[in-house]
């Protein structure tokens, strides 16, 4: 039966290419997905089409198109992003899971509107830190907010680099608003079905540079492939709302 699939975690992460990935590691289940587009009033990156990654439209236009019913505005860190409620049951109708990778806010308005409800759907949570290795950094004392916005700082640094080459200074308040709010957004992990580490962010070699994911970056697109056809991989971990205060 098709499903609703909710990908999410923090900003750098590897949400994108761990979606591209699902095709190239599971071909048969790649065929059976489509992605979610919404509406977002951020600027395009290079990488990135109108109408593929995202629509991408003026702020204005989003906020008059949330008015409709039927359309869930969200903020994400500042970027007003809009979706069609409808486009869900389009693709879930024509047999297809329907996938959406970004932002827990989304997530979080469509399990508080009563949508999951209504739908056959499936919530995974990308993690730059497994279980393991927060107790272990809880064990040394360390600051866990820190740590987190110190591991996707790097990430978003490498990501952004990749992109631009010589980052302004409109990058750097970009990734340093974005790392520093990993932590809250983690936190989030335990509304959540199913929670799988990712090491790889977005941006890293092991996605791409070799002609197929490899590492970590290929374990977890695996194990999500594995959850959306119904079976129980090693390396799902499942948190409580006390892992992360």
């Amino acid at each position: 039966m098709p499903k609703l699939i909710l990908i999410s975690g923090p900003s750098g992460i590897g949400k994108s290419p761990l979606a591209r990935a699902l095709a190239q590691v599971d071909p048969e289940l790649g065929q059976d997905i489509e992605e979610l587009v919404l509406f977002n009033d951020r600027e395009m990156r290079p990488d990135e089409k109108d109408g593929v990654d995202y629509h991408f439209r003026e702020r204005a236009e989003i906020e008059k198109l949330g008015e409709q019913e039927g359309v869930v505005l969200v903020d994400n860190r500042g970027d007003l992003q809009a979706l069609e409620l409808a486009e869900i049951d389009r693709i879930l109708e024509s047999g297809s899971h329907a996938l959406y990778e970004g932002n827990p806010g989304l997530p979080a308005r469509l399990r508080d509107a009563g949508v999951l409800d209504r739908h056959d759907s499936l919530s995974i949570f990308l993690t730059p830190l497994s279980r393991e290795e927060i107790c272990a950094a809880k064990a040394l004392g360390s600051d866990l907010p820190e740590l987190f916005a110190q591991v996707q700082r790097r990430k978003l640094l490498h990501r952004t680099s990749q992109e631009e080459g010589t980052m302004s200074l409109g990058d750097l308040e970009n990734i340093e608003t974005r790392a520093t709010a990993a932590y809250g957004e983690c936190q989030q992990a335990c509304r959540f079905d199913h929670v799988v580490p990712l090491h790889d962010g977005e941006g890293h070699d092991n996605w791409d540079r070799f002609g197929l994911p490899i590492g970590s970056a290929r374990q977890a697109t695996r194990t999500v492939a594995a959850l959306i056809r119904g079976d129980a991989p090693e390396g799902v971990e499942h948190w409580d709302d006390g892992l992360l205060p």
